[in-house]
């Protein structure tokens, strides 16, 4: 737990519903003050912003696609002149699903754009002021469809398995500075992303017969963002109830 007279910054990107949101609240419970990036839905933004302000954090409201250089260096570029944020968490991230013969171009760029892109151009920036101070934690939500593959989700699944081996060897060139890079793999979790799956059907194939909470993805950042997690770098940790092992 931070001391809440001195706070320091955790940087959400794709967080203004779903697990986003709920890795903001969590951190912000933790102590940290958030910064809270999102595309478009202004209206979830701001509620997520109210809420953790009435509990007693700051929360800055950043709106840009992080798959927009020049968007991201406007938005964040006069920020990190004046601070480092302690942790960021790439959550942005979007399905476009169809089989791959019926896949076109747009949606493959689209999906790894936001997904890898995205992650490039946020991480770029803040993890050289990360360096300057020699300390800093990088949480990268992946998928179990990154892990195992998923039919009709060619352009998800690569991806996913992209921005995990871009975890593991930015974690390799970052170590010796004291910044710990690691992934967060949620499986099936109760969001808007899930809403319209056959429930009963997925459910019956997942161990522990349910879909995950937002929270319980949460809790496994706020972990790795915490100092009962010093040592663990490179690590993808499933959140997935026992459907892929």
């Amino acid at each position: 737990m931070l001391s809440i007279d001195n706070p320091q910054i955790a940087l959400v990107t794709g967080a203004s519903k779903g697990i986003g949101a709920a890795i903001a609240f969590t951190l912000a419970r933790d102590g940290f003050d958030i910064w809270l990036n999102y595309r478009n839905d202004h209206e979830g933004s701001s509620a997520v912003k109210k809420e953790i302000e009435e509990n007693g954090r700051k929360c800055l409201l950043l709106p840009f696609d992080v798959s927009d250089n020049e968007a991201v260096k406007a938005s964040l570029t006069p920020l990190l002149e004046e601070a480092t944020p302690y942790v960021l968490v790439n959550n942005a991230g979007f399905r476009k699903d169809a089989i791959m013969a019926m896949m076109n171009k747009e949606e493959w760029e689209g999906v790894l754009s936001v997904s890898l892109n995205g992650f490039f151009l946020v991480t770029k920036l803040v993890v050289i002021n990360m360096l300057r101070k020699r300390k800093g934690r990088i949480i990268n939500i992946v998928s179990t469809s990154g892990q195992s593959g998923m039919a009709g989700q060619v352009n998800y699944s690569a991806a996913k398995a992209g921005l995990i081996g871009a975890t593991k060897a930015l974690a390799a060139e970052v170590a010796k500075r004291n910044i710990l890079v690691n992934a967060v793999s949620p499986g099936f979790i109760e969001t808007e992303m899930t809403r319209d799956l056959p429930k009963e059907q997925v459910t019956a194939t997942i161990p522990l017969g349910r879909f995950g909470r937002a929270s319980e993805v949460a809790d496994v950042v706020s972990f790795l963002a915490s100092d009962k997690a010093t040592y663990i770098t490179g690590q993808v940790i499933a959140v997935n109830g026992g459907i892929y092992m």
